[in-house]
């Protein structure tokens, strides 16, 4: 550690892998990049990485091991697949080193750094769950938090240029893993999560919407009010999210299946629509998808450190 920074390594050196380390190098308060990670040496990530004076591998895990720079490193970044990450977590864990993961594997607890991350500042395995769970959790969470929400969908449309192969080998465990985090997080009896990609050009800005079921005295008025708050929240550290329009309440029947034991077939739908647009560090704006996956990590890892550094 120098000057309250601490060294962190970023295994992936795919687009979300290379977006981060620029967003590391330019906005992070507590973090410095000492190396980057990837398995193919032609791939665009290293290359820049090497440009920018960071340290590479393309050895993968093993390789980041065996570089000198691994003995500072206090907070590892996976941005490769669920199914790689459980080798790269036991490897880490072996060194000490904090994980934060961007896969949907979903070993550690799930994160949204406006809902739940004070809580969980000292696991050593942090999941942030899913593009399309960071951008609709919070609003799942925001309306939860003044009435019961029975039933929470969601549907994550983003730019099928922005979905890369990590993204589309991935597709079953997003749904699953943000089904189970609008449960775990946002506290609806019953989630279920829907990836679009869609092929339109010119490419479309990530579009989020999100429907809770609540009981049909619900007060609108409170969650309303829910739903600003945690936008305003999230764009603190995702500048390009935002509403895209007024909140929508309706009366509807839903279908007993999607419902647990006791909850009303008949009630208030909350329906938000969503847009993220990035920031544009690396890739395109249209990319919202991983935009606001970098982001989150990259605030969830600064506060960490914060807590460390106030120890």
């Amino acid at each position: 550690m120098s000057d309250n920074k601490f060294s962190v390594a970023i295994i992936g050196s795919g687009n979300i892998g290379t977006d981060l380390m620029i967003k590391v190098m330019r906005n992070a308060r507590h973090l410095k990049m000492a190396a980057m990670v990837g398995i193919d040496p032609a791939s665009d990530g290293l290359a820049r990485a090497q440009r920018l004076g960071v340290a590479t591998t393309a050895d993968g895990i093993e390789g980041l091991v065996a570089m000198p720079e691994f003995r500072d490193v206090r907070i590892a970044f996976d941005a490769t697949s669920a199914s790689a990450h459980a080798h790269h977590a036991e490897i880490l864990a072996q060194h000490g080193v904090t994980v934060i993961d961007l896969t949907p594997a979903a070993l550690g607890p799930f994160v949204v750094p406006c809902v739940n991350l004070e809580t969980n500042l000292d696991s050593t395995n942090i999941n942030m769950v899913t593009c399309g769970g960071q951008a609709t959790i919070p609003i799942v969470r925001a309306v939860s938090d003044v009435a019961a929400v029975h039933y929470g969908e969601i549907v994550a449309s983003i730019s099928s240029r922005s979905a890369g192969p990590g993204t589309r080998a991935n597709i079953d465990e997003f749904t699953e893993t943000t089904s189970r985090a609008i449960e775990i997080i946002g506290g609806a009896t019953v989630g279920k999560a829907i990836i679009v990609l869609n092929p339109a050009e010119p490419p479309l800005l990530m579009r989020d919407t999100v429907y809770c079921l609540v009981d049909a005295d619900a007060d609108t008025v409170r969650i309303d009010e829910a739903i600003h708050a945690q936008v305003a929240r999230v764009s603190a550290y995702v500048p390009g999210y935002r509403l895209k329009q007024a909140v929508q309440f309706d009366r509807v029947d839903l279908p007993a299946r999607f419902l647990k034991t006791g909850a009303p077939a008949t009630g208030l739908k909350v329906s938000v629509f969503l847009e993220v647009e990035g920031a544009a560090h690396y890739l395109p704006a249209y990319a919202g998808n991983l935009d606001i996956m970098t982001s989150a990590a990259l605030r969830t890892a600064d506060e960490v450190m914060a807590k460390r550094l106030a120890m």
